[in-house]
């Protein structure tokens, strides 16, 4: 039996009846959403409006786009008021000073309670006229309720994502809900990079063997430091880690490499990048 995505709002509080649009956020060659979303910048990328796209409803169900014309639940906002952009006082930093003059409108927006256990859990199929971004708010068709514990973004490429030390958590605690993450980071060996943000410290690391870069990285879920002497110390003198860790991977090898062909290219990339003597790399 299918179920519409106002359906299960329902069973968590929504009203209906409330005047509401539905939204779909899709990557673009200018941003990307779900790095915004990662970086805690979605929020005002939502609000920055060039026409008054949001005027006459109360409420907004917002989307990530993912896969084709499917989406994500990224949650319900309440529409709170509207403003001039140039009125909005930006956070320190903020890496998009031009929505403020590119956009003429700010959408006050705040984000309703209730449907948090929905979050990047709820994919919809967004269907045809996907450029079509903000609709009236319809009843749109779950394709797919995701069990809790998966990870904000799918598994895309071996070379095209960072993992934060939460996200890396939530992957190997949950590995039924993130299967695809496991299957993939199980069937190669390679080289990684771990990068301390607070100060772009690196550390470069290599996996091999029955269980691939999954198996090692376990151990870093695990502790936050895979046992390196210099991460452990981190770890254990500065309150920002293993939290401000970030995991990427720079060289996929096939799982059948032998470990001393995976410590050749480790080798390397400690040379490329200088890790030994200006990073955390102690050999």
């Amino acid at each position: 039996m299918l179920i519409g995505i106002v359906d299960l709002l329902e069973r968590h509080g929504f009203d209906p009846n409330t005047p509401a649009k539905i939204v779909r956020h899709q990557h673009s060659g200018r941003y990307d959403v779900h790095e915004m979303r990662r970086d805690g910048w979605i929020e005002y990328y939502q609000g920055f409006q060039a026409r008054p796209v949001f005027d006459g409803c109360q409420q907004i169900v917002s989307f990530l786009g993912t896969e084709g014309t499917r989406a994500s639940f990224l949650g319900v906002y309440n529409v709170v008021g509207r403003r001039s952009a140039r009125t909005v006082k930006l956070p320190p930093a903020f890496p998009f000073p031009q929505w403020q003059t590119d956009g003429k409108y700010f959408y006050d927006l705040e984000l309703a309670p209730g449907y948090q256990a929905l979050q990047d859990r709820v994919v919809i199929e967004w269907g045809a006229g996907a450029r079509s971004w903000v609709q009236k708010l319809r009843n749109k068709e779950v394709v797919e309720l995701i069990a809790d514990g998966r990870v904000r973004d799918p598994f895309s490429d071996y070379h095209e994502f960072v993992l934060t030390f939460d996200e890396l958590k939530a992957i190997v605690r949950n590995p039924e809900a993130n299967r695809e993450w496991q299957a993939r980071l199980s069937a190669v060996a390679g080289i990684y990079l771990i990068q301390a943000t607070t100060t772009g410290e690196q550390y470069i690391g290599s996996a091999y063997g029955v269980e691939g870069i999954w198996g090692r990285w376990q151990a870093y879920a695990a502790n936050g430091h895979g046992g390196n002497r210099l991460l452990k110390n981190l770890v254990r003198h500065n309150r920002d880690y293993p939290r401000a860790f970030r995991f990427t991977l720079l060289h996929v090898l096939p799982a059948s490499t032998t470990h001393q062909e995976v410590l050749r290219w480790e080798g390397i990339y400690k040379q490329k990048l200088g890790t030994r003597a200006a990073g955390l790399n102690l050999n």
